[in-house]
């Protein structure tokens, strides 16, 4: 039989923040192999070369959720099963999804509108513009202003694979 005596795992750094899994309580996740799925991306540096297929327009004074950390939300949520958009609504409350993604405050104490406070992540409706904007969408779009790349996407995945 296995002893383990190892009391804690260490992970890469958030910013300045040391991201350790332990086994004494505080803030609590159901979805710790994301942490996993993180080391591997940081390897391959998919997220980042996904997001560079993206162009935003949206004003960069007003922005919330840069581009890279909604790919990075949606793509841990896809592959931790959570599919659906309305999904979002709930984990953008999650500490760990929010270091998963690369947020700085990860309890979401940094948010502008009140309502907001307390949830690092972009919610559903933030989401869904980003996978439903037109191809054709610019800088007048009243909202759909992040404009995917499908070029750009093709050559990535020939990269890829």
């Amino acid at each position: 039989m296995t002893e383990c005596t190892q009391s804690s795992f260490g992970f890469a750094a958030l910013y300045r923040r040391e991201v350790v899994a332990q086994f004494d309580g505080g803030d609590i996740t159901t979805d710790g192999g994301g942490l996993l799925l993180r080391e591997v991306d940081r390897r391959l540096n998919l997220i980042d070369r996904l997001a560079a297929c993206f162009t935003d327009h949206r004003q960069p004074n007003q922005i919330e959720h840069h581009v890279r950390e909604l790919v990075a939300q949606r793509i841990y949520g896809l592959a931790l099963g959570y599919e659906d958009w309305n999904d979002h609504d709930q984990l953008r409350a999650d500490p760990l999804i929010a270091a998963w993604i690369g947020k700085a405050e990860p309890k979401g104490t940094d948010r502008r509108r009140e309502r907001d406070q307390g949830k690092a992540g972009a919610g559903k409706g933030t989401l869904n513009r980003l996978e439903l904007t037109p191809a054709d969408a610019d800088a007048q779009a009243r909202y759909q202003k992040i404009v995917y790349n499908g070029e750009a996407m093709d050559r990535l995945l020939v990269d890829l694979f």
